[in-house]
Order: structure tokens, then sequence, then C-alpha cells
């Protein structure tokens, strides 16, 4: 996996595979964070065989609560898989960063990031703005659908641990006539149940980076010295007014321990 972490469903696809799939599947994970697993590794069984067909989606729920570094599908009795789909929670150890004092992405899906709520996703997934490295077209990115009536499209971030932001970083890139006109961000502490209210909620969190102009294809930096709040905060709403695309959004500081 791309990092250690709690997995929670996976999904094996046999798109475009309609004669020659599967029949059924299982998937297996270990823990081996040193390297590649060897002979003597323990694999622990996570979805128990199940019946695919063709040319669909398979997806699965996984209640165990370890944590692994693997996986290892097997197809019975052969056949062809187009892609297999891991979803899950990083796993980081932030009481050994914060104690460094690292600064790191907060936000970052790598570090447990994940957008739980948004206006619209008309061009594709929203989490894709917190993906590692640059995107590669329009597609991979947040874009909205145009606009017609009042307001701004928004969506909203849990970071992958509490922390206190010193640099925001909004990317364009690849948007060059539909990127937003500004961008704003708020922020707030939030403990305990994250109900429906969230959304509601964070229309009033504090703002962390005031309405900032944006460019075409460009990498916008804020300091600290453009930010508003200190202090530590879970959750984010990133607006985007009146919409538009943003590529990528990095949050970088200092994480808490838990």
């Amino acid at each position: 996996l791309a990092t250690s972490g709690r997995i929670h469903g996976v999904d094996i696809d046999t798109s475009h595979f309609t004669g020659n799939f599967p029949p059924a599947g299982s998937l297996e994970g270990c823990y081996c964070p040193a390297g590649d697993p060897g002979d003597d590794a323990t694999w622990t069984e996570i979805v128990a065989p199940m019946g695919l067909g063709a040319s669909a989606h398979h997806y699965a729920d996984v209640t165990s609560d370890a944590i692994y570094t693997h996986v290892r599908l097997h197809i019975y009795p052969d056949g062809g898989v187009a892609r297999l789909r891991v979803y899950g929670r990083p796993n980081r150890d932030w009481t050994e960063m914060a104690a460094r004092g690292e600064q790191v992405d907060l936000a970052s899906m790598i570090n447990g990031g994940v957008v739980v709520g948004w206006s619209d996703s008309h061009y594709g997934n929203p989490n894709a703005i917190l993906a590692p490295g640059r995107g590669v077209n329009m597609g991979d990115g947040w874009e909205t659908r145009r606009r017609r009536e009042p307001g701004n499209e928004w969506l909203i971030i849990e970071l992958g641990n509490p922390g206190e932001i010193e640099k925001i970083i909004v990317d364009t890139c690849h948007f060059k006539g539909n990127y937003p006109d500004r961008v704003s961000i708020q922020g707030a502490f939030v403990d305990g149940e994250k109900d429906k209210s969230l959304t509601a909620r964070s229309m009033f969190w504090s703002t962390i980076l005031p309405e900032s102009k944006m460019q075409a294809d460009h990498i916008h930096e804020f300091d600290a010295s453009a930010l508003t709040i200190s202090g530590p905060v879970t959750h984010l709403r990133v607006n985007s007014i009146p919409d538009g695309g943003i590529s990528r959004l990095r949050i970088l500081g200092k994480p808490n321990s838990k």
C-alpha cells in the first residue's frame, strides 16, 4: 500500500472482462513495515472468498481494526481483474512527529486528510485536491460547474491530525480559464461527533485565509503573515469564489500530539 493504514473496504473491479473474469476472489493483508513480505510473513484473510461477475464492481467491507502495509489478491481459478481499490485511512505516528516539531502537510491524503463535504463535484472526486504531487491535467483536481446563482462553491476537509497552520498553498495548475476568482479558507477545532450539522456550522467558522485573488495555472503561497488565526484546528472550509478549479491544496503546519 502507499502507506500503512486501517482498511475499511475494497473494490474488485472486473470492468471489460466479460468472458474471462474470475468466478471468485478473496483478499489477505499483512503488516510488514520493513519492506516486501517474505515467505515467513503472516497473512490474515480480510475479505472471505466472494463471487465475482462480468464487467462489474464488487465491493466488500473490511471489519478488521488491524493496521496493514500489504494486501494479496487471490482469484479462483484464473481470469482478469481490471482494478483493485483499497479504501481506508493512513496510519501515522503523530506523537513522534509532534515531538520532533516537524512541519507536515496536515491535509494530505497520505497523512489521512479527507474531504468530507462539498457543494459541487461536477468534474470529478474532490479528494483529488489532497493527492500527492501536482495535477497532471484539469481532471486531476477539484473543479465545479459554472455557478449561475448567488453564493460560492465550497468543500470541507478533515485534517489527518489536529495542528497549527503555518503556511497554505493553493495550486491552480492547468486551470487557465476556469480558476476561482478568489479563495478563502475557514477553520475550527471540531471536538466530538461530526454529524450532519458540520456543513451548516462551517459557514460560521473563523477565517484563516481572507479572500485572496487567484491567478491562472499558478502556485499561490500564503505564509503566517497572511493568516488570521492561531491555535490548532481539525477541519477547514475552502471557499471557491464564485466557482472554478483548484488542482491541489497544501496545509503545512505542526501537528498536535494525540
